[in-house]
């Protein structure tokens, strides 16, 4: 059988996320739902439409430390601690990064930017609740499609420091 290209594999229904945790060979399941263009949060609409628990549904944020685009990945349900963030990857100044830059860098549009399979993979922080969860969900690269898999393997598979940088 011959290997797909990762241009195939997208043309066939799969986004860079999913290419990139196909190809690490870890065990994830996808969960698509019919995005509402008019909900006031991409992440509650994605725990609502799935029935699973805000707190673990993750949200893929880019922000500015210190000059360097920098991904935390934290609850739904909560919100970033720039603070916290900066104080994770050593920086000392958090802001939210302009969207526009943050899409373009990471090659995924707001409310679908996953910590997976970016253009430029980015230093990455994903907020230390995660490990009381068996599996969490995140954007799997569009709006309307979530993966979930383990903590453990989100983490290794984006290089993630693992560190509170979310608060309720």
């Amino acid at each position: 059988m011959a290997k797909k290209s990762k241009k195939q594999q997208q043309a066939g229904g799969g986004t860079p996320a999913t290419v990139a945790l196909a190809a690490a060979g870890v065990t994830y399941t996808v969960h698509a739902y019919d995005h509402d263009p008019s909900h006031p949060s991409y992440g509650e609409e994605a725990a609502e439409a799935m029935g699973v628990s805000p707190e673990r549904v993750f949200k893929t944020l880019v922000a500015d430390v210190d000059g360097a685009l920098t991904v935390a990945v934290v609850p739904v349900a909560g919100q970033l601690d720039l603070k916290a963030l900066a104080a994770a990857v050593g920086g000392k100044r958090a802001a939210m990064a302009d969207p526009a830059l943050a899409e373009r860098t990471t090659g995924y549009v707001r409310g679908g930017i996953s910590p997976l399979g970016q253009r430029k993979r980015l230093p990455t922080v994903l907020d230390a609740s995660a490990s009381q969860h068996a599996t969490v969900c995140v954007s799997a690269g569009r709006r309307g499609l979530e993966v979930e898999l383990s903590p453990d393997d989100l983490a290794e598979l984006t290089d993630a420091v693992v560190a509170p940088v979310g608060r309720a």
